[in-house]
């Protein structure tokens, strides 16, 4: 099929299995998993070869045509515990490439019949209202009493996971630098576990293998106004499976039921809102390595599998780890005593404290976003109070970290330090799932990109296992409103695929469980108002979508298709089947900035408008899914209540002349980007009226969680670019930029999360990180860099950035399937210039100012434009759409 010999021009340098970059291939759940692979090189390929080779030895080999991504797996499925080693070539017109570096696949245990070992149990109950103490358990086995030595071990693996939150060792090491596993999922629906190859780290002999086990969110406090205890289960548990493949094919299961031993860990007390104690003086030494003398501890009891019905599964995203490490920018001793550090940024995290000092002293760390009146500002955490403790063992240099709770702060104190502020070693480190950056954004303006970054740390911060709101009070619940705006920005920024899709299983699991989708996901009943909700269960149709508008995998929408059918027949029962939705709970412009702090939902903005919107919006992504998957008759019928939707909406809020009901920024931009005017004539009215009304404002911003991701797309719909980029560079409260020019290092979650005077919003929900007002990023890389990506089925990229505001320059990058494509513009006086990369496999449409709607088609490679440059509003052309 291919030539006989290697372009060298060409390479395949990347393997990805469901477009899933960096994600772990051992102990995967999917049985038939998706290729990708990135290609390099100055040659289009035309076809590929895939090579996989089983561990028996046995090879087989797929050839196809085109220059695929996402290609299903093109070998017999995978059954428990198979591991295949894939390799990859492609040809093209003067050759083939080099096979590409081999990425070992293998399965982890598929079938609930696979697991043979019970949970074990520390603490089958406690007392509830206060913390409970972490546990330590070991268990030592003999490889020479099964008859087998290291050398007779191909490979040796631990399938584990917890009721609560565990950390592994063996031999008296740890065995893996995740951290919370196995994470937060809703625990009665499924618990993912982790596969950990142990097989360079197990010894001749006797091994032993220790687990750090606390509460966590299975067990622990989770939720506001006041939390529940013990939510999924009154247990803690470990469930910990050791399994040899021997050279000769063997599988051998090291039994451990009836050798687990446990004791109290040094952790005395652990809760993910309150903080972590820990008394160093109490680590057994050697507990978790061969030999040590466990006598004197307690045998766990052992809590049968079929005692918990949740599907065991393995995860489909990336680990919660430890991403990054920050110094303090400055140290310094404040009026009470304590010492102050700042780390410069907002993060979710935890400190690391190297510290030498008596034994029996109590180091306590205390946490905030903010300062306010000289003191950590701590009200806006409610009673997550934060604060870790750390007692001295003494007689040596001690490192410590907390392991069972995380943060939300910029600045910490010190509080009982042993020594002067010169021996202060203290690091803050960052944790979050460890997705792999792919988006990236500049400007000639500095608040700009500023705005961008605390974007990025915003989601870094509270992409913790699953999308949350916030990462510091006592809340940080995966709310379906803010990633449902937001999800277009966090997959250009972050492969944040494996999350959302995991995510969305739970979604789909409490939907069912509740009749709706609950306002946040995993749903805890901590007295939220628990009604179906407009925005913010949409999200079981939008973040979908988002998902396959992004990667043009139509796979995310079969799977979460019946969740997306259920959401829509749903409102489509609640209008009556007229369209209309308008009775109910609803959250409506959540935070719009004219709402009192005491009621963020009180929106200037009809919030059954907003809901009839959204009722449209989605009823016609599920028909346009609907055809996508060929389920002809569905994309009608959703079709249908789409076009009900629409009427109702222009029936009830909308005039013959084009001036809605509710005559709000929110209102203007959700019925422009969704399309719901009867004619143009309508559309163009309201834009006109939309301008006036943000020009009425002087450019501050009036919209909340709704409004505030559409208004700068909707006025350059109305033709009002030089609107938008007044909007977007507005310094003054409230703005964007009123946030940047207050220091802030991630987005607030209200507009004046701190006064003007610095003092904290009276608000009882005011966090400084909530990622969700930052959904202008897709606005950013979209629309001002002018980087569009491509639609499905297209593998062209459309360019066309929309200079205004002053603007000199702008760029920006993103990592696509194909490899990294960029653009970047610059203007000095009339002159104007676009440089342009483009991987192979792709080609690009530019479009430069000023020229309508000519466009320069581009393909693979680096290619500059020149042209004129002319102001925003002479520029007659309308910005891509998004993408819906």
């Amino acid at each position: 099929m291919t030539s006989t010999f290697t372009d060298a021009a060409v390479s395949v340098d990347e393997i990805w299995l469901e477009n899933r970059r960096g994600a772990s291939t051992l102990g995967i759940a999917e049985t038939r998993p998706r290729l990708s692979w990135l290609v390099s090189g100055d040659s289009r390929h035309t076809s590929f070869t895939v090579e996989g080779r089983a561990s028996d030895g046995t090879v087989s080999v797929y050839d196809a045509e085109g220059a695929a991504t996402s290609i299903a797996w093109p070998f017999s499925p995978l059954r428990s515990r198979e591991r295949v080693t894939v390799r990859v070539r492609v040809s093209t017109a003067d050759g083939h490439s080099a096979w590409s570096a081999s990425q070992s696949v293998e399965a982890g245990l598929l079938e609930r019949a696979d697991w043979m070992e019970p949970f074990v149990s520390p603490s089958p109950s406690a007392a509830q209202g206060g913390l409970r103490p972490g546990y330590l358990l070991r268990n030592e086995w003999d490889l020479a009493a099964v008859g087998i030595g290291v050398d007779d071990i191909r490979h040796a693996r631990v399938y584990s996971t917890a009721h609560g939150v565990y950390e592994l060792e063996l031999n008296g090491e740890p065995v893996s630098p995740d951290v919370l596993a196995p994470g937060w999922t809703s625990y009665r629906h499924r618990l993912r576990y982790q596969t950990t190859d142990i097989t360079d780290r197990l010894r001749p002999g006797r091994n032993a293998l220790g687990v750090w086990l606390a509460d966590g969110w299975y067990r622990g406090r989770i939720g506001f106004d006041g939390g529940l205890w013990d939510y999924y289960g009154e247990d803690v548990s470990a469930l910990v499976q050791l399994e040899l493949t021997l050279t000769d094919g063997r599988l051998l299961r090291v039994p451990l039921a009836d050798s687990w031993r446990y004791r109290a860990a040094p952790i005395t007390a652990a809760g993910l809102y309150e903080g972590e104690s820990y008394d160093a003086r109490l680590l057994p030494r050697g507990w978790s390595a061969p030999g040590f003398d466990a006598t004197s501890w307690a045998q766990p009891e052992l809590l049968a599998l079929d005692a918990f019905p949740a599907a065991i599964e393995a995860p489909v995203g990336p680990p919660i780890r430890v991403t990054d490490v920050l110094e303090p920018v400055a140290v310094e001793r404040v009026a009470s005593g304590r010492i102050r550090l700042d780390f410069g940024q907002n993060i979710a995290g935890k400190l690391r404290i190297r510290v030498r000092g008596q034994a029996g002293q109590t180091v306590r760390l205390h946490h905030a976003e903010v300062i306010e009146n000289g003191e950590l500002g701590v009200r806006p955490l409610r009673t997550a109070v934060s604060i870790d403790s750390y007692t001295l063992a003494g007689d040596r240099l001690e490192e410590w970290t907390p392991r069972f709770t995380l943060h939300g702060f910029r600045y910490a104190e010190l509080e009982g330090w042993p020594g002067d502020i010169d021996t202060v070693d203290v690091a803050a480190l960052v944790v979050h799932s460890d997705m792999q950056r792919t988006g990236w954004f500049t400007s000639s303006h500095p608040g700009l990109n500023r705005l961008h970054e605390n974007i990025v740390w915003s989601m870094r911060d509270n992409f913790v296992d699953l999308p949350t709101d916030c990462p510091q009070r006592d809340e940080r619940m995966g709310w379906t409103g803010d990633i449902q705006v937001f999800a277009p920005t966090a997959l250009y920024l972050y492969g944040a695929q494996g999350v959302l899709t995991s995510w969305l299983r739970d979604v789909a699991h409490e939907q069912k469980d509740h009749g709706h989708v609950p306002n946040f996901v995993p749903w805890v009943e901590c007295g939220f108002p628990n009604f179906p909700t407009a925005a913010w269960g949409d999200a079981a149709v939008i973040v979908p979508w988002a998902l396959y508008q992004h990667d043009h995998d139509p796979s995310i929408l079969a799977s979460q298709y019946e969740s997306m059918k259920a959401w829509v027949d749903l409102v489509d029962d609640l209008t009556g089947q007229t369209g209309l939705w308008n009775a109910g709970f609803q959250l409506g412009d959540w935070l719009d900035p004219a709402a009192p702090p005491n009621n963020p939902g009180d929106s200037h903005t009809d919030k059954y408008l907003v809901a009839t919107a959204y009722h449209a919006l989605s009823a016609r992504l599920l028909a346009r899914s609907a055809n996508i998957l060929g389920r002809s008759e569905d994309a009608v019928h959703y079709g249908r209540i789409a076009e009900r939707a629409v009427a109702a909406f222009q029936n009830e809020f909308l005039s013959p002349n084009g001036r809605l009901v509710s005559d709000t920024v929110t209102s203007i931009a959700v019925a422009l980007v969704f399309e719901l005017f009867a004619t143009p004539e309508q559309a163009e009215r309201a834009g006109a009226r939309l301008i006036e009304l943000v020009a009425a404002s002087d450019y501050r911003i009036t919209t909340g969680f709704v409004g505030t991701p559409l208004v700068c797309d909707a006025l350059t719909i109305a033709g009002g670019i030089d609107h938008a980029y007044h909007l977007l560079l507005q310094e003054e409260l409230p703005s964007w930029l009123y946030q940047v020019g207050k220091g802030a290092t991630t987005v607030w979650e209200r507009w004046d999360s701190m006064l003007p005077d610095g003092s904290i919003n009276p608000g009882g929900m005011t966090s400084f990180n909530h990622y969700a007002l930052g959904a202008v990023a897709d606005f950013l890389h979209r629309v001002v860099a002018g980087l569009n990506l491509p639609e499905p089925g297209s593998d062209v990229v459309v360019i066309k950035p929309h200079p205004g505001g002053g603007l000199t320059q702008a760029g920006t990058r993103h990592l696509t399937t194909h490899g990294e494509v960029g653009v970047e513009w610059t203007r000095r006086g009339t002159d104007f210039t676009i440089d342009v990369d483009v991987p192979l496999g792709l080609r690009a449409r530019v479009t430069l100012p000023g020229s309508g709607d000519a466009f320069v088609e581009v393909g693979h490679g680096t290619h500059r434009l020149v042209g004129e440059f002319r102001s925003a509003e002479d520029d007659p052309r309308k910005p891509a759409k998004r993408r819906w």
